[in-house]
């Protein structure tokens, strides 16, 4: 690997770290940010909300908590909060706002590709206009079921938070449907609203749906079903907060079934159980008033004689007026003047047709409208009984129309949504295939870069491989030209040592025995001048000798263990100069494995510093230690001579010969020594 290479490699982690930490920087600002905007933003919202407020001041907190919004830098953060902000002017009856904020939140989500933003605000939306424009609450109710459908496929949210909003969803469809009476399709939206909370595992609006299916069943003529699901509903709600409700509603439900095939008495026994309740009654007048209607009505079908119908429906009447029912006093005066009617009393029959004509048409109740017509019809004089009928026909045209008016829209806007998300999806699918082939193009031009500059590499590691080589046989050949100097130095040492000892030291040898003889013979007074002179030769013999021997050891014998040859010379030189020594070396070491230059060179570095200590040191005793560790020869050399100044270490010719040995070792050496505390040498070199 080229150094070029690693430095690189080193450069572009530095600076990715550098990127990561400046990201996590810029993150932890935004998120602090993120939590201040959000805690001004909540502040307003929390008085917005509160009902203990009056209307004016929590309009002027949602309003500044709106302006807060425009601070906000993180948009999905926005999105939520614009949905919560219209929740809270919805509560507070200002409509245009909720509307308004929807739409903001609609274009936001959108432009920021955020899918559950955009079905919750179309959810929105559609409970804004399903009491204004039908079908446009159809639309947005539809657009959403379709998100929540894609969101419920991906892992990136929860389901079961996901399928209860989407069962709600669900639920105003199928209320739109059965607007329409289109009542297959509210019967299948229902069905399925019932499978998402069943799943999202909170189940308060199931006893609803089952309310909402028996319904639907009793228009299709499926009585029997019908009963069956009001009785599911009933059961649903037990245990709930919601049972009395549920139990009530579901026993007049079914009380109107059984009225609807004509089974009176079970439909009298109904709605005497839901009247059962009078705890719950007592706070709900209207749904005790609507018992009371449809029991008295019930009789009146089953052409009962009791004297009591007309008393329960003018009680019911009663509380309806009281408590400003306006559908259910449309209902009643409706019994009512079917009742006079039956009795023969037309006159009191047309006025309470007439009233009950005005109640529907106030609240657009248009089956009770129809109802009315009907009756006006048949208790009016020939010429208002016509202009009534002419009304029936056209009212209950106009409806037939509107229907199936409603219904083709309903169809026509689910084709559409489902062409433009076809189109979508089209384009999508263009889209991404256009960002595989940047992205095939990009990864293909990377490649081919990444194959030039590997290329380029590998040429540069060549070159360098080729010049590293170049100087390996360089060094090889000043190697072996040193060996050969080494060998020739080596070679003349041995002569010279070999003539000191054989010719010098032999000659020496043989004045001193004549100069032992004369003194022997004569007696002339010069014998003490002459044994001075024999001892001087007999220390420059010892001069001569232990030269030879240095000269001699500079080329190890094979045969000879290395160890005997450093103990042999440490014992020769430390007799001759009448000094203590011990010795001691360490059996990890392998000297057979170790280099003979090495273990000449230790071997020179001891001598070196034995004659610095005969001659300068003083000394009485020395210590010599040869250790291994971690793979390294330790030599020490420990004297108690009288040491000298540390300033002074590299100006000895001797201390500088054993510093260069060290170095061509690859080893380190310390010169340890105080004037008066001896020296210490530690030298270390690896194995």
């Amino acid at each position: 690997m080229s150094l070029r290479y690693i430095c690189w490699r080193k450069l572009f982690v530095f600076d990715f770290i550098l990127l990561i930490l400046f990201s996590c920087n810029t993150n932890q600002t935004d998120a602090d940010n993120a939590i201040l905007q959000n805690d001004n933003f909540q502040s307003y919202l929390i008085i917005g909300k509160d009902s203990n407020y009056d209307k004016e001041t929590r309009y002027n907190a949602l309003d500044k908590a709106y302006k807060s919004l425009n601070t906000f830098d993180n948009d999905s953060l926005k999105v939520r909060s614009l949905s919560k902000l219209a929740l809270a002017f919805n509560a507070i009856g200002e409509e245009e706002h909720y509307e308004k904020l929807n739409r903001k939140s609609l274009k936001l989500s959108e432009e920021i590709n955020d899918s559950l933003g955009m079905a919750r605000a179309y959810d929105n939306l559609g409970v804004y206009y399903r009491k204004k424009k039908l079908d446009s609450a159809y639309q947005f109710y539809y657009k959403a079921d379709g998100i929540y459908q894609k969101l419920e496929k991906s892992q990136k949210y929860q389901k079961d938070s996901l399928a209860f909003e989407h069962g709600r969803v669900l639920i105003d469809l199928a209320k739109i449907s059965r607007t329409v009476k289109d009542y297959s399709e509210s019967d299948d939206l229902t069905i399925r609203a019932i499978q998402k909370f069943e799943q999202s595992g909170n189940e308060r609006y199931i006893p609803m749906c089952y309310t909402s299916l028996g319904i639907i069943a009793k228009y299709m003529g499926r009585f029997e079903e019908s009963i069956d699901y009001h009785k599911r509903a009933i059961e649903s709600a037990k245990n709930t907060d919601k049972e009395k409700q549920y139990a009530v509603t579901g026993f007049n439900n079914i009380g109107t079934v059984y009225k609807t095939i004509g089974q009176f008495d079970k439909a009298k026994d109904y709605y005497k159980k839901g009247l059962e309740y009078q705890d719950y009654l007592l706070e709900k007048p209207k749904t005790k008033a609507r018992l009371l209607d449809n029991l008295a009505y019930v009789k009146f079908l089953e052409n009962s004689e009791d004297k009591d119908v007309v008393d329960i429906l003018l009680n019911s009447l009663k509380i309806r007026e009281e408590n400003n029912d306006v559908f259910g006093i449309g209902t009643n005066t409706l019994h009512l003047a079917e009742y006079y009617h039956k009795k023969g009393q037309d006159s009191l029959a047309k006025m309470y047709a007439i009233r009950a004509k005005n109640a529907s048409e106030n609240i657009n109740n248009n089956e009770e409208l129809l109802s009315s017509y009907k009756l006006l019809t048949e208790v009016s004089d020939s010429k208002e009984g016509l202009e009534y009928a002419r009304s029936y026909i056209k009212l209950n045209d106009s409806i037939v129309n509107d229907e199936r008016t409603f219904r083709d829209k309903f169809a026509r806007i689910k084709f559409e949504t489902d062409e433009l998300e076809q189109e979508k999806a089209e384009i999508s699918k263009e889209n991404e295939f256009l960002v595989i082939a940047v992205l095939g193009l990009t990864a293909l031009f990377l490649l081919v870069y990444i194959i030039f500059r590997q290329q380029q590499s590998n040429k540069e590691l060549l070159f360098a491989q080729a010049q590293q080589e170049s100087n390996e046989e360089i060094y090889r050949l000043l190697l072996n030209q040193q060996v050969k100097l080494e060998e020739g130095r080596q070679l003349e040492q041995q002569r010279m040592s070999e003539e000191l000892h054989d010719g010098v030291l032999g000659r020496l040898f043989g004045v001193r025995l004549s100069l032992d003889g004369i003194n022997q013979r004569a007696n002339d007074g010069f014998t003490e001048a002459r044994n001075k002179y024999i001892e001087e030769l007999k220390s420059i013999e010892k001069e001569i000798r232990l030269i030879s021997h240095d000269l001699g050891t500079d080329t190890l014998t094979p045969d000879v263990a290395y160890i005997d040859v450093v103990e042999s010379l440490i014992s020769d030189l430390c007799h001759a100069h009448k000094m203590e020594f011990e010795f001691s070396n360490d059996e990890n070491i392998d000297w057979e494995e170790v280099e003979d230059q090495k273990k000449v060179n230790l071997l020179r570095i001891l001598q070196e510093s034995l004659q610095n200590i005969f001659k300068h040191a003083n000394a009485t005793e020395v210590k010599i230690s040869f250790g291994y560790e971690d793979g390294k020869i330790n030599l020490t050399i420990l004297d108690n001579g009288v040491g000298f100044k540390s300033t002074k270490v590299k100006r000895g010719i001797g201390l500088k010969n054993i510093t260069n040995r060290v170095r061509q070792m690859s080893g380190v050496v310390d010169f340890i020594s105080n004037q008066g505390d001896g020296t210490k040498v530690d030298v270390s070199v690896p194995m």
